[in-house]
């Protein structure tokens, strides 16, 4: 699968210069990042009943290029700078969870106006590296996310039973959520078990794995105040769900599964107790057809419809 848009799909400038003001920016005024992330109007602040879309763009960072076939998708960062702010131009989008480079892109093209910000914290386990478990926080830190005015960080937790490495893993994410917390910032905690299969980490998606999960993230830190969940949606979502009273935000899924269906399974996780929203990346910003703002849409429709129902159930 290719996931370059047909010619238009995207309707942006494909001028190869187009961002090459970023680049002057920050050869002799780097400190621009700094005032573009002060002056920068602050999302209202997050709601329930009110089902929070963030657009994710943190893979790039742990070397994780590839969509489908296309081993380099994500490689060409003008075209990822272009969906982004395709998706952020949605008033439905409520914000972006990113890497540092690519939130600092942001800040100074102006696109972060009235969104939430969450910057990703470790990105240490390198897609394909011999010791990929071995996640160190190589990304924002608590400090630097309170000095954006940025909303919370997330942590990507795989937890591998026969890897050592693990425990090392849990005591950072441990410490970064004491850190956001003493901040009163969010810590978005994205939690697998894994295992080692053919040289390669593989997560276990089974209701079992993902539920035993849940229970060891939610557990770590010394305060679960400002703790949020980032779960899949698998098989038995609502066994899932029963596992947590952490707000629950859904990532994406697989990108190369059916479009329909992967809507179709985020509508009926979107319904269930807990879940807060949706935090989505290569889904929609390389969906199969390239028409990013059509998906992004879509998505949008979903939220809305599972917001409706649940303000239709607590007026009944």
């Amino acid at each position: 699968m290719s996931v370059n848009p047909a010619a238009g799909t995207l309707a942006v400038d494909d001028d190869p210069r187009r961002y090459e003001h970023l680049s002057i920016i920050r050869l002799e005024d780097p400190d621009a990042i700094a005032r573009a992330a002060t002056a920068r109007r602050r999302h209202p602040g997050v709601k329930a009943g009110k089902q929070n879309f963030i657009v994710a763009a943190d893979h790039p960072a742990r070397g994780a290029l590839a969509i489908g076939s296309d081993p380099m998708a994500m490689a060409d960062r003008r075209q990822l700078l272009d969906r982004l702010q395709i998706a952020l131009a949605n008033s439905d989008v409520d914000g972006v969870l990113a890497s540092p480079d690519i939130i600092d892109d942001l800040l100074l093209l102006g696109a972060l106006e009235g969104k939430l910000v969450f910057g990703s914290m470790n990105r240490g386990g390198l897609s394909g590296l011999v010791n990929e478990l071995d996640d160190r926080f190589t990304g924002h830190t608590a400090a630097a996310l309170e000095a954006l005015g940025a909303d919370g960080g997330k942590m990507l937790t795989r937890i591998c039973l026969g890897d050592p490495d693990t425990v090392a893993t849990l005591e950072a994410t441990a410490k970064a959520i004491d850190s956001l917390a003493g901040r009163k910032l969010i810590a978005m905690v994205e939690p697998f078990l894994s295992i080692w299969e053919n040289g390669r980490v593989r997560n276990d998606l089974s209701t079992n794995a993902v539920i035993k999960s849940v229970a060891i993230a939610e557990g770590l830190g010394s305060t679960s105040a400002f703790t949020w969940m980032k779960l899949p949606v698998v098989a038995e979502m609502e066994r899932v769900m029963a596992s947590t009273t952490m707000p629950t935000v859904l990532l994406g899924g697989d990108p190369d599964s059916r479009r329909d269906d992967v809507f179709a399974s985020w509508e009926a996780a979107l319904a269930l107790p807990g879940v807060q929203g949706l935090t989505v990346g290569r889904t929609l910003l390389y969906p199969h057809d390239g028409d990013v703002a059509g998906a992004v849409a879509t998505a949008a429709s979903l939220l809305h419809r599972a917001a409706s129902a649940r303000a239709a159930e607590v007026s009944e």
